[in-house]
């Protein structure tokens, strides 16, 4: 055996003797005893779980179930929680930080939880464990609700079910949204301190954490109910609901009675909490497949819109009928569902005339621009943040925030973060709106075109087993950019590695053309995929349509060839 291999097992050891937890303690014993006969697979095993280390970053913590510093599990769990309360009591010397805690029903979620409470209960700290499994938005909700000092999510989203996660907030200034640079690098340094002490059993515990009240989740549903009360009309309202295995139906069919709206039918096989989400593929709204069930039961019972939230229930998916489409019903894009609830945003805030000076709506630069023309036609503000929530919920004055990615905040008042429960209630209020004038979405989107033109969205994402082949791309495109894409010239390249100051900035390349589309190239934050998106106007739907075409067929030339 050669120094690294003795000193993958040295590092494994370690890490047993501080596993509280007696499942991953007996997987990682036995992958010990096979590595230290020599197995190879088991060697390289350890090196994958123990040559890195989670990294903590903007998004918290997000990782596979097992043992080891590079997956999720109870002793990087605790390490995490005793690095943030080392971290709030560092900026608030002399007081006593709250933190509220929330999980939702995947594996450990509630474990985590209970963990951390303990742990920050043990650092000083008031600790406040929210009632039982419950929706991300409600825990981004009791940040504010409650003046806490932070908060922190379990959960792993829309992620695979062997998947967990780790989500932080902030309070006070932060307003409840999620961590950003450098509080990132902050947290990880304190982390990092814990972890190399390499005894999660010493770390102080104590049950004198509180267990919230059911008062809470009613503040939400009040909340949230008041978003869009049902307007006359909505009686006869047919919609189909899928809660995606996850743990939104519970808290959202409160909701929905609050506001007045009729009882969707459910899909019953993915409405309740079920960690193997063993309906679908991959439990992301987004993914192929994942909203058949939902459509299958559109069909049968004549329904007029399918919601869809995913399992933390923090984005949320449309589905409406299309004759176009396969099998009848298809799924509205990110931008489009964002574009709609932008548009009702923006009439609201001017629905008695000017709306207050500073008032904006924002989104991912990734996102349509269409957003920014109806901001121009409102007379509001407009703001382009780097992707993620993190950055849309600090725009100044912000009414609205979307990104693509099925993100959308409605009721930044009381929730600064996504949050797929108000959005939905949100979508319904127009559905029954437009419903009540015998019109479709399908109708509103197009009242929306004719106000501030027709706009066409498209991505093109390649997955790649090896990250550097990313970099390479990148360098490629900065190093001999483009001059055109297919027949259309490029009219500006701008490299928002080097932003000018007040401008979003990151590793991001986008590109004007002379038609007025949009090209935007960008590694994926969270998976080993370059994604690439399109944005065209145009005087009709079809015009814009077949421009994003165009440039999809143009994209995956070129990045066949530099791949």
């Amino acid at each position: 055996m050669n120094g690294r291999e003795a000193a993958l097992l040295t590092q494994a050891r370690a890490w047993l003797r501080q596993d509280p937890d007696p499942e991953t303690r007996d997987e990682l014993a036995g992958l010990i005893t096979r590595a230290g006969s020599g197995d190879e697979a088991a060697l390289a095993d350890l090196a994958d779980r123990f040559d890195t280390r989670l990294a903590f970053g903007t998004a918290g913590l997000r990782g596979e179930l097992a043992a080891g510093s590079n997956r999720m599990n109870r002793v990087l769990v605790a390490q995490a929680a005793a690095g943030f309360a080392a971290y709030l009591s560092e900026k608030a010397p002399g007081t006593t930080p709250t933190v509220v805690i929330g999980y939702d029903g995947r594996r450990n979620s509630r474990v985590f939880a209970k963990d951390s409470a303990e742990i920050f209960a043990g650092a000083g700290l008031q600790a406040i464990l929210l009632p039982r499994l419950l929706p991300t938005p409600v825990l981004a909700f009791a940040v504010r609700h409650l003046g806490a000092d932070a908060g922190v999510m379990v959960t792993a989203s829309h992620n695979p079910p062997n998947d967990n996660g780790y989500k932080v907030y902030l309070g006070g200034a932060d307003q409840g949204s999620q961590i950003v640079s450098p509080a990132d690098a902050e947290i990880a340094a304190h982390i990092q301190q814990v972890a190399d002490r390499a005894d999660a059993l010493a770390i102080p515990r104590s049950g004198a954490y509180e267990t919230a009240g059911e008062s809470i989740v009613d503040a939400y549903v009040a909340a949230t109910a008041a978003v869009a009360p049902a307007p006359l009309g909505t009686a006869g309202l047919r919609w189909v609901y899928t809660a995606m295995h996850g743990v939104g139906w519970e808290t959202f069919s409160r909701i929905i009675g609050e506001a007045g709206y009729p009882a969707p039918w459910t899909v019953t096989e993915q409405r309740d909490p079920d960690p193997t989400f063993r309906t679908v593929a991959f439990p992301n709204p987004e993914e192929p497949g994942a909203m058949d069930l939902a459509f299958a039961k559109a069909r049968t019972l004549g329904a007029e819109l399918v919601i869809a939230n995913d399992p933390d229930a923090d984005r949320l998916a449309v589905g409406i009928p299309d004759p176009s489409a396969e099998g009848g019903w298809r799924r509205l894009s990110g931008n489009e569902v964002g574009l709609l609830l932008g548009w009702r945003a923006a009439r609201a805030a001017t629905a008695q005339g000017p709306a207050a000076e500073g008032t904006s709506l924002a989104c991912s630069l990734v996102s349509s621009p269409a957003l920014g023309a109806v901001a121009a036609h409102y007379g509001l503000d407009f703001h382009e943040t780097l992707t993620g929530f993190k950055w849309i919920s600090r725009a100044p004055g912000i009414a609205f925030g979307y990104e693509e990615a099925l993100g959308y905040l409605v009721n930044p008042g009381t929730v600064r973060d996504k949050d797929g429960i108000s959005a939905a209630i949100a979508l319904l209020g127009l559905a029954a709106e437009a419903r009540g004038r015998d019109a479709t979405l399908a109708d509103l989107l197009e009242e929306v075109a004719a106000e501030v033109g027709h706009f066409a969205s498209g991505q093109v994402s390649i997955r790649v087993d090896d990250v550097a082949v990313i970099g390479r791309i990148m360098a490629a495109l900065r190093q001999d950019p483009p001059t055109a894409f297919g027949e259309t010239a490029i009219e500006s390249a701008e490299d928002l590695r080097t932003a000018a100051e007040g401008a979003p900035a990151g590793d991001v390349l986008r590109y004007r053309l002379a038609d007025g589309s949009r090209v935007i190239v960008r590694p994926s934050g969270t998976e080993p995929k370059l994604k690439v998106y399109l944005d065209a106007r145009a005087d009709s739907s079809q015009a814009a349509r077949s421009a994003v075409a165009g440039l999809e067929a143009a994209i995956r030339d070129l990045l066949a060839r530099l791949s």
